[in-house]
């Protein structure tokens, strides 16, 4: 199977274990995924977001590291973790 990439809305939100990713959007391009985790970025209970693209084959499950393509607010500092 071809490569595919997908890309994400990742909303942040703080919990007591510090600030956390919510739940993620699939988007249809990258400017919708921009579009989607600015406007999470200004809702209520989020305070940032980010959107990114990760590339790769859905078959195997062989996918690269994501590109971060914007990010809003406040996010951790460390992403490696997500």
């Amino acid at each position: 199977m071809s490569e595919v990439t997908y890309y994400v809305a990742l909303p942040f939100v703080v919990t007591d274990d510090g600030i956390v990713p919510g739940a993620a959007v699939e988007c249809f391009n990258p400017n919708s995924a921009v579009m989607c985790a600015e406007a999470f970025s200004h809702r209520a209970g989020y305070v940032g977001a980010l959107a990114f693209s990760r590339t790769g084959d859905p078959a195997t499950g062989d996918f690269r590291d994501a590109k971060i393509i914007c990010k809003f607010g406040d996010i951790p500092h460390d992403l490696s973790a997500l």
